[in-house]
């Protein structure tokens, strides 16, 4: 995995950095890329990607199961 050094930060960013990472748990190190990524696009939302996925799941058509006799699907799997 690449390295990525920072020379002259700011010591403001990097007292808000500090807080910021102790509040969410992580280290400095996870925070710095966990922003990137979000700043960057590449880190979506736990919330948003559910939803998509919710959304996605409720456009698919599923075949009508209601004259389906489970107990017979049971028995035909336990022959195979």
């Amino acid at each position: 995995m690449p390295t990525l050094q920072v020379r002259d930060l700011p010591e403001d960013v990097y007292i808000k950095l500090n807080m910021v990472a102790n509040e969410e748990n992580r280290s400095i190190a996870q925070q710095t890329v966990m922003l990137l990524k979000e700043s960057l696009g590449l880190h979506s939302n736990n919330k948003l990607r559910r939803k998509a996925l919710l959304n996605k799941l409720s456009k698919k058509k599923y075949p009508n199961t209601d004259n389906i006799d489970v107990v017979e699907l049971i028995r035909k799997d336990r022959e195979r």
